[in-house]
């Protein structure tokens, strides 16, 4: 296989999130959310793949004529801000207002945060809260905690999109990337589990999306109080 038929393979293998995109909005818009979310895991683990693929088969070099960044931002809006939003607003999780509130924060704030260049820091890790809504989403289902809360926490994390806050990206990052990615491989099973067994309640896969979200949203904030020994 020539290196400019691997580097189109990448950008086809990127694409077929469009696809679980709109295989995840079609089961939103029956409200069949544990479906949905399953979608959105496959998506996010698609995500996760194949940025190490293009970087490997150096698809900007031998496929130029995709812009696989602009290909992955667009396929990352629909999977990572607007169809979770969309659910969280359905769902009646953030019943009037609120609900309003939420989807307008997430929406808008998302897209502006997309657009901004200086996104990703010198480490790889981004620079503010990355829109990981899907994975914000998924929680709140599985836990339910009070609406008020759960709004409390989407302006929270909306806001920190514009500030200096350091996320990881845990397949990226290097510095602890020998437990974040563990965490991250372990969130992603306790999120396929709690969507498979439609959110029940009592599940331990509800208190593992937890513990491994809290990892994720607090690791890059930790690296940046805790000075790296050289």
């Amino acid at each position: 296989m020539s290196p400019q038929v691997r580097a189109l393979t990448v950008h086809l293998f990127t694409a077929t999130g469009a696809v679980l995109s709109m295989l995840a909005m079609l089961a939103a818009a029956e409200g069949k959310w544990s479906l949905m979310f399953l979608w959105l895991v496959v998506a996010l683990a698609v995500d996760a793949i194949d940025g190490p693929l293009a970087r490997h088969y150096h698809v900007k070099t031998h496929w130029p004529t995709y812009d696989g960044v602009l290909l992955d931002l667009i396929i990352d809006y629909l999977t990572y801000v607007f169809i979770p939003a969309f659910a969280l607003f359905q769902s009646g999780l953030l019943p009037g207002w609120t609900g309003w509130c939420a989807i307008i924060v997430i929406t808008y704030a998302s897209v502006i945060y997309f657009v901004d260049t200086r996104m990703k820091a010198s480490d790889n890790s981004f620079a503010g809260f990355p829109a990981c809504w899907n994975m914000v989403v998924i929680v709140l289902f599985a836990v339910e905690p009070n609406f008020y809360l759960m709004l409390a926490i989407i302006i929270g994390l909306a806001v920190s999109m514009f500030t200096n806050l350091k996320f990881i990206h845990p397949v990226r990052t290097e510095r602890w990337r020998w437990l974040s990615l563990p965490v991250a491989l372990a969130w992603g099973a306790f999120a396929a589990r709690a969507a498979w067994v439609d959110f029940a309640p009592g599940e331990l896969a509800h208190w593992g999306l937890v513990v491994t979200s809290v990892y994720l949203l607090l690791a890059g904030v930790a690296q940046q109080l805790i000075p790296e020994r050289r």
